[in-house]
Formats: structure tokens, C-alpha cells, sequence
């Protein structure tokens, strides 16, 4: 065990892009339990793009991360001291205890070891995989026959999107940033197309490969791609606005996208937050579960080793360097 707590803190507000010197890497004592608590070494930390907007003030789901205060993350750790006989040492536990080693706790999301690997439980068995299933299933409504779209596609949430969409009998249409995962999205995940948007005319690219239009959108990326995608909606197409990372990092908003093509096609737009399905992951946990066991459902994870390297390893997510589920792996299972 180390001898001290390193933690991320986040000094300032990020303008734009992220830099060194927003977050801060201190050291501070591992913390005791109290009477009723555990002690948590944390083991994988989990990068979103959600971590830009709790560094921010802006109007969210969540309250912001308070200046002075561990950055926000979503954690998987393994107990290492008990003060709470319903918490044993070695058990595994999820939660969200931020950017550092140790975290103390009264109560936490246990988690059973499955036949799958723990980054698993971060990812495609986790709020990932339940940001895909609840998303796509509940609000984008796919039904066999049809042309779903997703942007971002080979990120974390995109990949499995698309391949739950192939399961319920859709074409699938990726965007994504570079050959070599358009290569990997079509041939090893089964989508039918995808466009590198940093190479090829959008809009060109989309009227090719949905030639009959555009009924479900993923929308993960925003900007100029959400843009291209509207004007090529079906009637009664349904966007799910799960995220709209291209504009995370913007000094100034965005002039809005055209929605002209919202009303004339009364198709329905639509935002979701995971948080507002948690009652329900035991239904989707069933299902992924089986997937994912037979098969079905590949996932991709981008494991960055070292508390250390988590600031650095968040600008993967804005610059296309990560494939799947972006992880930091704090410390050793």
C-alpha cells in the first residue's frame, strides 16, 4: 500500500482546451475510516466527456466540481480496510470516488466478479453500455429496415450503439475520425459503412451511404456533423442527443444548427442523461450480460496506467486518441 492519497484537483476553470495547470496533482495522507466506514483503493478511473462539463459552470445535470475540490470521476475499487460489517475487505466496489488513489466510504455499489475482465464493468457492462442500450432503445426506437446513423462512433457509447442497432436489424452508419477506425468499426463490429469525417464531404458521404435517408441519429458529436445529418432526416426520424463533444471545449457558443428540417419532417429530438435510468440497469445488465457472452456485443477499452497521466489521458477524448472506453488504470487488481 502507498503511504499517501495522490489526487487531482482542479485549481481553475478550463477556457477552451484543458491545460496543465487547471488540475493540479497533490499529495495528501490516505484517509482513515471512521466508525461504519471502509477504505477504498481505487483501481480503474473512468475518462468521459462529461468530466469537461463538470469542470465548467455551466448549466448541468450535476453541480460543478468546486474549485479546490477532487475532480469528479467515476471509479471501480477494491476494499482494503473495513470498519462497516457489511463491507468486507477485497470485495469490489463501484462509485463515484474521483481522480485519487484512496477514498473512504459508508456504502457503495458492490459488484460481483463476473466471467468478464473488471474494465469490462467500466465499460460495455457499465453506464457506457447503459448509455447505448437505454438510448438507442428507449428514445431512438429502431425498428428493422431502418438507417441509423451514429457520430462519434468508435468512441465508448458510439461502438456499442451501432451494434446493438445491427442486432435489432438496421443498417448502421458510423462517423468516425480516421480509416483505420472506419476499418475496424465495419469489418470487426459489423456496421455497414462509415465515413471519415476528417477526410471525406460530410454531406456528400451521407447522402452515398443512406440512400434512403436518415431515420435514427445518435448524436454524439454536435457541431458541424450534427448539422449535415439533420438536413437528411426521414419523416418522423428521432435524434438522441446523447452528447455534443465538439463543442465541449468551445471559448463562445455556437451559432444553433438549422432545425428547419425538425419541424418539416416532425421528426423528434430528444436529450437523456443515464442517471434517470439507474432504477432500471438490472433489465439492461440481463440483457448486455447474454450479448456480450454470446458474442453479440464486442466492446473496446484504452487502458492509460498511472494516476499521474489522467490529465493528459483526458485530451484522447477531444483529440480521436482512444478506441472504445477510455480508463486509467490506478493500480494493480
Amino acid at each position: 500500500m502507498r503511504n499517501s492519497n495522490r489526487q487531482w484537483i482542479l485549481k481553475k476553470r478550463p477556457v477552451g482546451d484543458i491545460k496543465q495547470g487547471d488540475l493540479e496533482l497533490v499529495e495528501q495522507p490516505i484517509p482513515v475510516p471512521g466508525p461504519g466506514q471502509f477504505l477504498i483503493r481505487t483501481l480503474y478511473l473512468s475518462l468521459d466527456p462529461t468530466n469537461r462539463i463538470w469542470m465548467s459552470d455551466m448549466e448541468q445535470y450535476m453541480p460543478p466540481v468546486q474549485i479546490g475540490d477532487v475532480m469528479r470521476g467515476g471509479t471501480l475499487g477494491v476494499i482494503e480496510q473495513s470498519n462497516n460489517p457489511d463491507y468486507k475487505p477485497g470485495e469490489i466496489v463501484n462509485g463515484i470516488a474521483g481522480w485519487q488513489e484512496y477514498s473512504v466510504a459508508g456504502g457503495a455499489q458492490k459488484m460481483a466478479k463476473g466471467p468478464a475482465p473488471l474494465p469490462a464493468y467500466m465499460s460495455v457492462l457499465g453506464m457506457t453500455g447503459a448509455t447505448a442500450y437505454f438510448g438507442l432503445l428507449d428514445l431512438g426506437k429502431p425498428q428493422p429496415g431502418e438507417t441509423v446513423v451514429v457520430s462519434a462512433a468508435a468512441g465508448a457509447v458510439g461502438s456499442i450503439v451501432g451494434q446493438i442497432a445491427k442486432l435489432k436489424g438496421c443498417r448502421v452508419v458510423g462517423i468516425a475520425g480516421s480509416d483505420e477506425k472506419c476499418r475496424h468499426l465495419v469489418k470487426d463490429f459489423g456496421f455497414d459503412a462509415c465515413i471519415n469525417y476528417k477526410k471525406e464531404n460530410i454531406r456528400a458521404a451521407l447522402k452515398r451511404e443512406c440512400p434512403n435517408g436518415i431515420d435514427v441519429d445518435f448524436e454524439n458529436a454536435g457541431g458541424d456533423i450534427l448539422d449535415a445529418i439533420l438536413e437528411q432526416i426521414n419523416m418522423k426520424a428521432r435524434i438522441v442527443l446523447c452528447g455534443m463533444i465538439s463543442g465541449y471545449n468551445d471559448k463562445q457558443p455556437r451559432p444553433g444548427p438549422s432545425l428547419t428540417n425538425i419541424l418539416m419532417k416532425r421528426a423528434r429530438i430528444e436529450g437523456f442523461i443515464i442517471i434517470d435510468y439507474f432504477p432500471r440497469l438490472g433489465e439492461f445488465l440481463a440483457e448486455m450480460s447474454k450479448w456480450v457472452a454470446e458474442g453479440k456485443i464486442k466492446y473496446d477499452t484504452t487502458v492509460v496506467k498511472g494516476i499521474e497521466n489522467s490529465l493528459s489521458a483526458l485530451n484522447m477524448l477531444f483529440t480521436g486518441g482512444n478506441t472504445g472506453k477510455l480508463l486509467v488504470q490506478v493500480s494493480e487488481e
